[in-house]
């Protein structure tokens, strides 16, 4: 028997839309929707590696109770039942200890199916939510919202009719969002401008028609000397910035000595590669954008430098605009009512989350800092966090080792639900394994936009092993915990039909592609109709927001730190490569084979002098961590700089392909998470440097 089923992909955080067959009750061929635009069937590396993933021995395939030390390895088989109960009479041990609030979730981040893992948490009475997005995409978030009044993920980029884009740093052909690197080389075949700026040169930096290499930390300046000549020389959309924009006196002022002169001196740029930069822009403008990217965790600065490249695309008048940035649409925008909420059933608790009880001074969203989190679970301040849920994330393969102590020290319960084994379930009390994406369904979710569309992943094939898909692992343990009213679904499709219910939407209106939009063209405003979310209505430089919470509209630039590279010490960087996400598929039987382990870029003049050659084994320390690595000799780097692909050196044996290969970039970033970047509270994950020397 053959069949094919309309699905997505789970290989990364993208989630393309794909298409799965199935014959005689095995996935035979994974390929991207045809039915969507911008996939033309297309997937990457990682998507294909789906079946590896599916069919691998090595990840997790049955409930796990731990036996032994954190850490040992030891666990022993549970039924289902067994570990939900064991969870909930732990979670409520600890609750009459410290309190509901005690309890915390940490996941990868919402996305279309986010919602459901967030009953968990609020189902057993805690505020305490949180998501990876601290060391992701956090500072282009508040930036958005301080600014717009809009959502990081409710603002899109038409990459495929665009004149000009500016990346920082942002590694698009490599990070790989299939649609999104589609629309990117069509824009560049229709003639599009490419200026790519980064420390050294990425795939994306060789597709580019202008490349600036940077000084590490310094990307700040180059926007500031950007908006300074944009608005001293006119360049901007004047129609646009009367129209929406509050503030702009203050911002002239602000600038007003961040000259590109002044930014050549930081940057390494010369100064007429920046106001030339600038009227090419002005030239292109409104169909340009400057991408402020999805890894924004980098510096101390990087909230404001966010800020900074979003104003760069107001002055042009790019927002809500062909070519430009695009505001997502509501439902009820487009004529059409969306998806029930499954939160929404679940009294919201009334306790405040750790860093709500800080007071003021830095941003918060919707979902909770990852740093304050642990400031809670290692000292107890504000309050004691002593059970933790950890769902679809990695956290301890991305820290060092002393972090990992403390937390672990601070915690007397801790819980994993993921597809493979990890760094963090080797040390967790339960380990709850999920199905792959390939054998489980999914909640409907909505993909936000000019023409928001709502989606489907639908199970391909029963599981192999004893998994079960999210919904059903919520369900068990709420159920077990006493509060199962707050998950009242038999079936998927019972959960499906509750969504749906008053949308005029049915299931079965799923099968034909997968989707079903809910209007039937993109929607943007004219100028005459555009308003913003903000209080004003307008494009806040002096944002209501931040005024509320009591954070800096401006912050002077501060210089980086230069390491001593003739002693050997470089800041370290690090980033994406096409074949892996992350930390979680580096043990893929096909993506293994094609790169089983990380090398370190350093500059060749740098690396003459140290005596390092291409190919040579290194040792690369930070504090009282050291470890190896090949070292990758090459001119595409600036000299204060090194950088690795991420996540390797998987610590768990039962991964045997990836045990121990490569060097974790996560062990070298000592009191990383301690430093809390200005204004937003995320991580500022390039402020380490190294010491790097000849094996």
């Amino acid at each position: 028997m053959k069949y094919s089923v309309f699905s997505h992909c789970s290989m990364c955080s993208v989630r393309c839309p794909v298409r799965v067959e199935v014959q005689d009750g095995r996935v035979k061929w994974l390929e991207g929707n045809p039915y969507v635009p911008g996939m033309e069937g297309s997937l990457c590396a990682r998507g294909s590696a789906g079946i590896a993933l599916l069919y691998d021995s090595e990840r997790l395939q049955y409930p796990m109770i731990r036996t032994g030390q954190r850490g040992s390895g030891h666990f022993k088989r549970v039924s289902w039942q067994e570990a939900f109960s064991y969870v909930s009479e732990k979670v409520k041990e600890i609750q009459s200890k410290y309190g509901n609030r005690t309890l915390a979730l940490l996941d990868r981040g919402g996305g279309l199916f986010g919602e459901i893992q967030r009953l968990i948490v609020r189902g057993m009475g805690s505020p305490n939510y949180f998501s990876h997005d601290d060391f992701c995409r956090n500072n282009v978030n508040q930036a958005y919202q301080c600014l717009l009044g809009y959502t990081r993920p409710e603002v899109g980029y038409d990459f495929a009719n665009t004149k000009h884009m500016v990346f920082f740093g942002r590694n698009a052909i490599e990070a790989l969002g299939v649609r999104e690197v589609n629309n990117i080389i069509k824009a560049l075949e229709d003639g599009a401008d490419l200026t790519y700026i980064d420390v050294r040169v990425s795939k994306t930096a060789t597709k580019a028609t202008r490349f600036f290499q940077i000084r590490p930390g310094s990307d700040y300046a180059l926007t500031l000397a950007l908006i300074h000549t944009i608005l001293r020389e006119n360049l901007y959309d004047k129609d646009f910035i009367d129209r929406f924009m509050t503030g702009l006196p203050e911002l002239e002022d602000f600038v007003k000595n961040y000259t590109p002169q002044w930014a050549e001196r930081e940057t390494g740029i010369p100064a007429y590669e920046i106001q030339g930069l600038a009227r090419a822009l002005s030239e292109a403008k409104p169909r340009v954008i400057l991408y402020p990217g999805w890894f924004a965790a980098r510096y101390m600065d990087a909230f404001y430098f966010a800020q900074s490249v979003i104003i760069l695309n107001a002055l042009l008048g790019s927002i809500e605009q062909k070519g430009g940035l695009i505001l997502a649409k509501t439902p009820k925008e487009v004529g059409a009512k969306g998806l029930n909420s499954l939160l929404e059933r679940i009294p919201a608790p009334q306790e405040k989350r750790v860093e709500q009880e800080e007071g003021k001074g830095f941003l918060f969203d919707g979902t909770g800092h990852i740093l304050h989190l642990y400031r809670a679970i290692k000292t107890g301040q504000p309050y004691p966090i002593k059970a933790l849920f950890v769902v679809r994330y990695d956290p301890f393969a991305g820290i060092p080792k002393k972090d990992i102590e403390e937390l672990l020290n601070g915690l007397d319960l801790l819980v994993t639900i993921d597809v493979n084994y990890s760094n963090t379930s080797w040390y967790a009390d339960v380990v709850l394994p999920e199905s792959t994406y390939l054998e489980r369904d999914d909640i409907i979710g909505m993909q936000r936009g000019a023409k928001p569309t709502l989606v489907m992943r639908k199970q391909a094939i029963k599981p192999i092993y004893d998994t079960k898909g999210k919904w059903e692992i919520v369900k068990g343990l709420l159920e077990a915990y006493g509060v199962g009213e707050y998950m009242p679904y038999e079936t998927i499709q019972d959960l499906w039909n509750y969504q749906l219910e008053g949308t005029g939407i049915k299931i079965d209106d799923f099968n034909k592609t997968g989707q079903v939009a809910l209007c039937k063209d993109p929607k943007m405003y004219s100028r005459d109709e555009l308003k913003f979310r903000t209080p004003s209505g307008k494009i806040e430089i002096l944002s209501t927001k931040m005024a509320e919470r009591e954070v800096p509209f401006f912050l002077e630039y501060q210089s980086p730190l230069k390491p001593n590279t003739d002693e050997g010490e470089f800041r370290l960087l690090f980033g994406r490569v096409a074949t892996h996400t992350h930390v979680q598929t580096h043990n893929n039987k096909y993506l293994n084979e094609i790169l089983p382990e990380n090398d370190l870029w350093i500059n060749d003049k740098v690396a003459s002098k140290l005596g390092i050659k291409d190919g040579d084994w290194v040792e690369v320390s930070s504090g009282d961590f050291t470890g190896k690595i090949r070292a990758k000799v090459t001119p595409f780097i600036h000299p204060e700089a090194v950088f690795m692909y991420r996540g390797f050196e998987n610590e768990v044996p039962w991964k045997s392909r990836s045990y121990g290969k490569g060097l974790n970039e996560g062990r070298l970033l000592k009191g990383a998470f301690d430093r809390m970047a200005y204004g937003s509270h995320t991580g500022a994950l390039f402020e380490n440097f190294v010491k790097v020397k000849k094996a």
